[in-house]
């Protein structure tokens, strides 16, 4: 299959903690997922002089830049005024090499591809990023986006429900969640030195509406316990970050600064290995559109204790493969923790099968099957 993916995004940093960045590590990681069975070229905005023109990223899988505006970030809504000379390029190229499927990715990104796609009778499938419209425009533009694809990719079931309250039509959509390196996060492996105190850990930045000021609370409730926090500006940088001064300044004002150690950010190569070392990682937003740090701990075979939110719903089976707490609620999170900690074998119970859960229903082989899945539909739909 010739698939081509379009993000209006430029594809170069995915290494900052922000959604948006998890959704261009996830669509790089689907991309060579599906590279070893077929063709996969990424069309992204080009945001840097340095970037080149086409690059090989993989085996199957090619990156091409397209120059429309200037190239430098630019906010979703200020790609706008060029969709039309993306929708240009990509008419130009697909002339030349008919994709077999278009799978867009942002409502820019669908924009782009329906200009692109103008007359070729190519099925178009949509992936929104996870934040939800406010404005008007917005809402009636992933509207029309929705109605016009052949498949809408939900990552999960709130967001099924979102799309369905926007107006897309439920037959449209299909549920395909983010998915996890298997291999790099797994219980087999080496972890990082600890001492003698139950390990919690947090991963993720360093905003209240993230969760860690929720974690902080409860570790009032937990005697003895430590909190590693991983996430935020490096570590030379946290003492001028104000999320992280208000983050100490409340552990500080509960007591609790003392059992806190706060690394700031860490390679994403170096994150199953601290994984391995906690007893339990807590991950508490008050959204939770991918939920990619329970993925990476349940598959790490580490148990979990999540803002009952987003993703966790459909990825954590509470009491089976993990714990779910209302978001935001401090007293039932330390309860829930000092529960488990007082428990080694629930724990590894809920590690087992957690661990089962992500490599059987969250591996990037499995997320890829399915979306060829969608495609081959969209095929056929096409052709009738």
């Amino acid at each position: 299959m010739n698939i081509a993916f379009v993000s209006s995004e430029a594809l170069s940093s995915t290494q900052d903690e922000s959604d948006l960045a998890s959704q261009r590590a996830h669509l790089m990681a689907v991309a060579r997922e599906l590279g070893r069975e077929h063709k996969v070229t990424i069309y992204a905005r080009r945001n840097s002089d340095l970037d080149k023109p086409k690059v090989r990223v993989s085996q199957g899988v090619t990156l091409e830049h397209l120059t429309a505006g200037p190239a430098q970030d630019l906010p979703e809504d200020g790609v706008l005024p060029y969709i039309s000379d993306l929708g240009d390029q990509l008419m130009h190229r697909w002339g030349q090499d008919r994709p077999d499927v278009i799978h867009a990715h942002s409502w820019t990104g669908g924009l782009a591809a329906i200009a692109g796609a103008n007359g070729l009778n190519v099925p178009f499938t949509q992936t929104f990023s996870s934040e939800h419209p406010r404005d008007a425009k917005r809402v009636r533009l992933q509207r029309a986006i929705g109605r016009r694809a052949s498949a809408v990719i939900a990552g999960c079931g709130d967001e099924e429900s979102s799309l369905i309250r926007l107006g897309v039509p439920r037959r449209s959509i299909s549920v395909i969640p983010r998915g996890v390196d298997v291999e790099r996060f797994r219980r087999q492996g080496p972890a990082s030195a600890r001492g003698t105190r139950p390990r919690l850990l947090h991963v993720g930045p360093l905003t209240a509406e993230k969760g860690v000021h929720t974690a902080i609370r409860a570790l009032e409730g937990i005697p003895d316990a430590e909190l590693i926090i991983a996430g935020g500006p490096a570590t030379a940088d946290l003492e001028h970050d104000a999320d992280a001064r208000r983050m100490m300044l409340l552990a500080k004002e509960i007591g609790v600064d003392d059992r806190i150690t706060v690394l700031g950010h860490i390679p994403h190569s170096a994150v199953a290995k601290l994984m391995r070392s906690a007893d339990v990682v807590v991950s508490l937003p008050q959204e939770a559109p991918a939920g990619v740090v329970v993925l990476e701990a349940m598959a790490c075979g580490v148990p979990v204790i999540a803002s009952a939110v987003g993703a966790h719903l459909d990825s954590v089976v509470d009491g089976v493969t993990g714990l779910l707490v209302p978001a935001d609620r401090p007293a039932q999170t330390s309860r829930l923790t000092r529960e488990l900690l007082a428990d080694p074998t629930r724990r590894t119970a809920l590690g087992f099968a957690g661990a089962d859960r992500a490599r059987s229903r969250y591996s990037w082989e499995r997320i890829s099957q399915e979306l060829v899945h969608v495609y081959e539909v969209a095929l056929s739909g096409s052709a009738r």
